[in-house]
């Protein structure tokens, strides 16, 4: 992945997750497998980790450990209300950036056929 697209997923990761997490709750590698899943197969297991720890502190997800199989219990990630406030914030963002870059685009498009 080039360094743009790297620069650019940093940004908007976070919303990522917590569109996945809308959808249903999951433990960390589940996250990471739908992250994968959806494109985005060359983020580290490491990065989402991180993520969910800050988004844990940020008090956007309810965590509940659940016992596992295989070794400890896992920490299971429901997107809660602030966790959903922010996501429908993510979400105008998102649709005002996209808007206007594609507008940015198109005039550029526009200004090389010219």
């Amino acid at each position: 992945m080039g360094k743009q697209m790297t620069e650019m997923l940093k940004g908007t990761l976070e919303g990522i997750v917590l569109a996945l997490l809308a959808e249903q709750p999951a433990y960390g590698y589940e996250i990471t497998t739908r992250i994968r899943d959806h494109g985005f197969t060359d983020i580290a297991e490491g990065t989402i980790y991180a993520l969910l720890v800050r988004i844990e502190q940020k008090h956007l997800v309810d965590v509940e450990k659940v016992p596992s199989e295989k070794g400890p219990p896992r920490k299971v990630y429901t997107l809660n209300t602030q966790g959903q406030q922010e996501l429908e914030e993510f979400w105008k963002t998102w649709d005002f950036l996209a808007q206007h870059i594609a507008q940015l685009k198109q005039t550029n498009t526009d200004n090389k056929e010219n």
